[in-house]
């Protein structure tokens, strides 16, 4: 695949501490962005294995 057809992934935008409710949801928005971190740490090291070697 061309790289420039194959961007990497964007990484999640980390949650404002005003967007915490601190009421003790069962998903809180840091629970949600802990979850979305993961899926692009996943994400990347898997764009990284795609690129080619210099």
């Amino acid at each position: 695949m061309l790289p420039q057809h194959d961007p990497p992934p964007q990484p999640p935008d980390k949650p404002d501490p005003a967007d915490c409710c601190g009421g003790g949801c069962v998903t809180c928005v840091y629970d949600a962005y802990e979850t979305a971190r993961e899926r692009y740490e996943e994400a990347l090291a898997a764009w990284q294995a795609r690129q080619p070697r210099p």
